[in-house]
């Protein structure tokens, strides 16, 4: 029988994986963030791995790992100040789209089996992330004639589509179970991250990630139900 590594043997093991995520998020950001606060807030999210991580689902390590301490490093930077709305939006979309990867990985602890259910598991997955760039990105706005001159405004249909979209995206939040719709409110329009969410409902960051993974796929359902019924 193989033994199971310790925690502290596992948080040794993938020092470098802290450092690597830190060093390839660092590139993205200002030369005044330090890039050993990352590093600190990766040991968190490592910390956190090694004290979840189940031996016995057939994981590895580094997997489980990867998408902790790339989340906590997210959760730190979404505390700094220096992000302009547009750069804050995408974190927050990295931020909540990490999180469905990470949910995902650690249920099925491998690749779907064959390939009829690993399309549909991308379906799923793809679906569930529409819905989190959905709820990350502000509202669209397009003034006449303005994409004109820059094409990276949305046209005029273009905004009114996405509007409608994000508008009916608000009513089904609106009409999920108290629970449900209290966690997206919060992670997705309150700014906070799941566990502080979680914290608020007075239920565990684990069940948190869980919640939201299976509210997004409620959600992107019925946006899909909604959008064939127009």
């Amino acid at each position: 029988m193989t033994a199971i590594p310790s925690r502290q043997t596992l948080i040794e093991e993938c020092q470098g994986l802290v450092r690597s995520l830190a060093v390839r998020m660092h590139r993205k950001l200002p030369p005044h963030i330090e890039l050993e606060d990352l590093v600190a807030y990766g040991q968190v999210g490592l910390a956190e791995a090694a004290r979840d991580f189940d031996a016995t689902r057939g994981n590895r390590f580094s997997t489980f790992a990867y998408y902790r301490i790339r989340g906590a490093i997210c959760d730190g930077m979404a505390k700094m100040s220096w992000f302009s709305r547009v750069q804050y939006n995408r974190l927050r979309y990295e931020q909540m789209a990490g999180e469905v990867l990470r949910q995902e990985a650690e249920e099925s602890g491998h690749a779907p089996p064959d390939a009829e259910s690993g399309m549909r598991w991308f379906r799923d997955l793809g679906h569930s992330l529409a819905v989190v760039y959905l709820a990350t990105q502000p509202e669209l706005k397009s003034q006449r004639g303005e994409n004109l001159t820059d094409p990276s405004e949305p046209s005029p249909s273009d905004a009114a589509i996405a509007s409608e979209v994000r508008q009916r995206l608000h009513e089904l939040i609106d009409a999920l179970p108290v629970d449900a719709g209290s966690l997206i409110r919060s992670t997705y329009f309150e700014g906070m991250n799941l566990q502080e969410a979680g914290h608020k409902l007075g239920i565990s960051k684990s069940w948190a990630s869980r919640l939201h993974a299976k509210t997004l796929k409620r959600l992107a359902r019925d946006l899909r139900l909604w959008g064939s019924s127009e």
